[in-house]
């Protein structure tokens, strides 16, 4: 009797129970199929997805229709990756390497397909696309010489009758090198050989390579000699060789043993630059 209790119900409330069942059905229906916003959501989603793939599509089409454009080359100089972008066989580019390491060119299509024995079809193909030098197609036709060099005739001067303005024209020589080398021109009273470039400060071994192919020491100049036998330390100073301690050395020596002779025996001072005695000789007088 209590069970069965449970199950009924008044009219009001059997009222009550439908009108809730019918509110939820409503609800459930406004959700599933009344949202605009999800509606507008899978539109824009659909409508993204369908651009997409237009754009894709447009892209197979591109590259379906898509034809290698060649630029003209020098055939001297192809690579693995451009010789079999050419049709080239590894073989046929191996050819062409092999006979460049030999330092030669192929100078024409023919010498090209003789070097690597490519086919007919691959020549006529990419020979319209072989770029050769223009010294190649003049040599052809003008019988040209690309590596004809010119001798340029250079002017010897005399290295003591130079002037400032003849030094200056030696690549390398500004004002003050220039100067210098007057100056050391003037002390000695001349130079004797072209190898005193070597004593005068701030030359580079280019500048003095180039002072030896426009100038020479044609006559020797009239120099004031030194007196070895005779001369003071003052006087011995005077002379660019002969610091202070040479010069007294050569004093010393020389109260010590006696007058020198000749020029080889200023090689038996010590600390004497036996390598220039050639040419300090020259200044000197015995």
């Amino acid at each position: 009797m209590k069970l069965k209790s449970y199950f009924q119900y008044s009219k009001s409330q059997r009222s009550g129970i439908f009108l809730l069942v019918l509110l939820c059905i409503i609800c459930q229906f406004a959700i599933f199929y009344l949202n605009p916003s999800s509606d507008q959501e899978y539109n824009s989603e659909k409508q993204k997805w369908i651009s997409l793939q237009t754009k894709v599509d447009s892209l197979k089409v591109e590259k379906q229709n898509y034809t290698q454009k060649i630029y003209p080359f020098n055939p001297n100089f192809i690579t693995d990756y451009k010789g079999s972008k050419l049709g080239m066989s590894v073989v046929e580019i191996d050819r062409l390497v092999n006979y460049r390491k030999t330092n030669q060119y192929v100078n024409s299509a023919s010498e090209f397909q003789t070097v690597t024995q490519v086919s007919d079809s691959l020549l006529n193909a990419i020979s319209p696309y072989f770029k050769f030098p223009d010294w190649v197609n003049k040599s052809k036709n003008n019988n040209f010489k690309p590596f004809e060099k010119k001798t340029i005739k250079i002017t010897v001067l005399d290295i003591n009758l130079a002037t400032k303005e003849d030094l200056i024209k030696i690549y390398g020589i500004g004002p003050a090198l220039s100067d210098r080398i007057l100056k050391q021109k003037e002390i000695l009273g001349g130079f004797v050989s072209m190898k005193q470039m070597g004593d005068v400060w701030g030359l580079s071994p280019e500048v003095i390579l180039s002072l030896n192919e426009h100038f020479k020491v044609a006559t020797l100049p009239k120099i004031k000699k030194i007196n070895i036998n005779n001369a003071s330390i003052k006087e011995l100073m005077l002379f660019p060789y002969f610091k202070y301690a040479l010069a007294k050395s050569i004093v010393t020596y020389r109260s010590m043993n006696g007058e020198f002779k000749k020029s080889e025996d200023l090689t038996k001072i010590n600390g004497f630059p036996g390598e220039k005695l050639d040419i300090i000789s020259l200044y000197l007088e015995f």
